[in-house]
């Protein structure tokens, strides 16, 4: 939730059409209310301050001029009740439209959408095949990938991993896990299932409703889009000591997103599932360190890319492109050799205090003064689907086999290769 200061901001509208033009109307019509919601109790304010100067004098009226202060004291008492009562309607619309709200984006990223994000680096050495095979059939040919029997029982964007392609995800989630902790990370095992106002709490709701998925009933639990729910609001409504930041948690978890407004998107293979495993990064920590600690996020995440040998660019997102909570976003894209192109696998976000104001995350600086919110980071370190497309389609050989990458061979009991006979 942005800062409540901000909606007398007179360049609020400009800043937020910079994201998308429905959140600068959104801007418009919330600072209208919160201009009505202001004004009105200002006017409770003085009624009440009449009212107490007026009973105040009932102590030395008497007869005739005590009952029709009487009187006037109840005509007072019931405006304020029924302004008392605008007042909370305004209020309850104030805060749900502000809810709606993006977080507002940092002056140096980029204007514009997608088209005019910045790349910053490139790293790694494209490898040169011919006729490289797309990740789901090799997979298929490799007999690790089954998309058939996966609709069969859930649909489409669902698929089964069998033999060496379950023990490949096991061991990329297990080595990523390893790096993260070594670095400083603390891993969490954590909830799948949350309520509504966890969600809330990190921006997932309630613009991203239609993307969620939920258990029936009037009190719904929501099944996690990404592990960064849980981490984050594992803190909420806490006070954190400052000796404490940054907090640093790593967790490995399904997550669940019906993909909505997808339709006709990578329909093919395992690029953009319903149900996918990722392992995330999150971060807790004051405005001051937020932007070092994006770039050292940043870093950890980029090092897994590095250690697997994949090739990859980094790009910072434009304004009109970046997630809901984010003021800053870098994305990591893998490279693709089937497709001839890098694709996202990661993305690092600095989200201010956008989602600690929501969520009441804060700490007590050293002067003893009141407590502050803290800035919250997160990133994927990485998707774990996309890096196991990834290895299958750098890996390959022209015999249609995968090479398994150096650093995961001892979390697959030092196997080498995958062939259509399994892990040799």
């Amino acid at each position: 939730m942005i800062d409540p200061k901000l909606l007398d901001d007179e360049q609020l509208e400009k800043t937020l059409a910079k994201r998308n033009a429905r959140y600068a109307q959104m801007a418009v019509e919330l600072a209208k209310i919160n201009t009505e919601w202001k004004t009105l109790k200002s006017e409770i304010e003085n009624l009440r301050f009449e009212q107490k100067n007026r009973s105040n004098s009932m102590k030395t009226l008497k007869g005739d001029e005590a009952a029709a202060l009487r009187e006037e004291l109840k005509t007072l008492s019931d405006d304020i009740k029924a302004k008392s009562a605008v007042l909370s309607e305004l209020e309850e619309k104030k805060n749900n439209l502000a809810l709606y709200i993006p977080n507002i984006p940092m002056e140096d990223t980029p204007d514009g959408g997608e088209e005019n994000n910045r790349e910053i680096l490139r790293w790694g050495d494209i490898k040169k095949l011919e006729n490289p095979l797309p990740h789901w059939e090799l997979g298929e040919k490799l007999g690790i990938l089954d998309f058939d029997r996966a609709a069969k029982m859930s649909g489409s964007r669902f698929s089964i991993l069998k033999g060496a392609g379950a023990r490949l995800e096991r061991a990329i989630v297990s080595f990523m896990l390893d790096q993260h902790t070594s670095r400083g990370y603390t891993e969490m095992s954590m909830p799948l299932l949350v309520k509504r106002e966890t969600m809330i709490g990190t921006g997932q709701l309630p613009n991203l409703e239609e993307d969620a998925y939920k258990t029936a009933g009037d009190d719904p639990y929501y099944l996690i889009p990404t592990a960064e729910v849980v981490l984050v609001n594992s803190r909420r409504d806490e006070i954190l000591d400052l000796q404490e930041l940054p907090v640093k948690y790593v967790g490995a978890t399904p997550c669940f997103r019906s993909e909505a407004g997808s339709y006709g998107r990578d329909v093919r293979g395992l690029i953009r599932q319903h149900q996918f495993m990722k392992v995330e990064l999150v971060k807790i920590t004051t405005p001051e360190d937020a932007e070092k600690e994006l770039l050292a996020l940043r870093e950890d995440a980029e090092n897994i890319l590095r250690l697997l040998g994949l090739p990859y660019r980094v790009v910072m997102l434009a304004k009109g492109d970046m997630g809901f909570s984010s003021a800053r976003t870098f994305d990591l894209e893998v490279w693709l050799p089937s497709e001839n192109t890098y694709r996202e696998i990661s993305s690092c976000s600095n989200c201010t205090d956008f989602q600690a104001r929501r969520a009441k995350i804060r700490y007590r600086p050293a002067n003893g003064e009141k407590p502050v919110l803290c800035h919250t980071l997160n990133g994927s370190g990485l998707a774990v689907g996309r890096t196991l497309l990834s290895i299958l389609e750098n890996y390959q050989t022209p015999e249609g086999n995968v090479i398994i990458p150096e650093i995961l061979r001892p979390y697959l009991g030092g196997k080498t290769i995958i062939t259509p006979s399994g892990l040799e």
